[in-house]
């Protein structure tokens, strides 16, 4: 509504099945491998959302990366098909923790770290590994990723003119948000919100 229609459509949305494909039984757990409890739960989080783990069971996205090293979404794919394939109750999560430099530089195995954080630097790198090798594309276009569209969504700003009443409204995209929602005096924050 109001927003411009992106030039290019990187992930068609009607592709996007918000449930799950096939019936999934709980799949193995996740050991930790020194300070990492902060991303297991993210990783549990990620693996048991059924838009993403449907994508990332079809192996869409490693059937055309040729990304020589690092790529979240490869990484991703092998860790939810390890976890809901495997018939061990416990995984360790290797791939992941190996290359915690490149989801942040911030994260290091042996530290404790903020899940929040490690969940906004993982969905970036989803997104960013979604936008690779897709050259020149537009901000709005880059909207229109799998990622985004799970994740994502826009900030809509209304400025209204006190003398004219012409209003003018502007979007921004996001991956994350932080929202203060004051609910009998105790402050909860919200983050990254899937769309419906």
């Amino acid at each position: 509504e109001g927003m411009a229609l992106p030039p290019r459509i990187l992930f068609p949305p009607e592709e996007i099945c918000m449930d799950w494909q096939q019936r999934q039984r709980p799949g193995a757990g996740l050991c930790n491998l020194g300070s990492t409890c902060y991303i297991n739960v993210i990783l549990q989080c990620l693996t048991y959302t059924p838009p993403l783990a449907n994508y990332l069971l079809s192996r869409d996205h490693s059937q055309l990366c040729h990304r020589q090293g690092f790529c979240m979404m490869c990484i991703m794919e092998a860790h939810v098909r390890k976890v809901l394939h495997s018939s061990a109750n416990v995984i360790w999560p290797r791939a992941v923790v190996r290359d915690l430099k490149f989801i942040g530089e911030e994260f290091e195995p042996d530290m404790a770290g903020d899940a929040y954080e490690f969940l906004r630097c993982a969905l970036e790198a989803m997104q960013r590994a979604c936008l690779r090798g897709s050259s020149n594309v537009d901000i709005s276009s880059q909207t229109t990723t799998i990622i985004h569209q799970i994740f994502g969504g826009f900030l809509k700003s209304r400025v209204t003119c006190l003398r004219c009443q012409a209003v003018s409204d502007s979007y921004k995209a996001f991956l994350h948000v932080l929202l203060d929602i004051k609910v009998r005096g105790l402050a909860v924050v919200l983050q990254n919100i899937p769309r419906p």
